[in-house]
């Protein structure tokens, strides 16, 4: 361990970052008063960036849609929301963008 490294994980222990010996990001006061659901899709028909961000756009248009991550590599779509999803709604978008879900994964 060369002295700067030694520095940097000193003051990552007493700061409270990632990697703290509690292992926490934060102080857990965001956990309290945060809800969130995440749900992961299967989409088929993406293959490549541009696919990716029709889908995360439409779906990111819903009400209460506050994070979206397609991967046309793996067909999936993880879909972060205040509530629950309606998923016919979520069907819609996709639907929109050209592609098809074709369920939870």
């Amino acid at each position: 361990m060369t002295a700067e490294t030694k520095i940097e994980t000193e003051t990552a222990r007493t700061t409270g970052s990632c990697c703290s010996p509690t292992g926490s990001c934060h102080d857990g006061a965001a956990d309290a008063t945060t809800d969130s659901f995440t749900t992961v899709y299967a989409v088929t028909g993406m293959t490549c960036g541009h696919c990716e961000g029709a889908v995360s756009d439409e779906i990111s248009a819903l009400q209460g849609v506050t994070s979206v991550k397609a991967e046309a590599a793996t067909g999936r779509v993880t879909v972060i929301s205040e509530a629950p999803l309606n998923e016919s709604d979520v069907r819609a978008a996709v639907d929109e963008a050209g592609y098809e879900l074709t369920g939870q994964a």
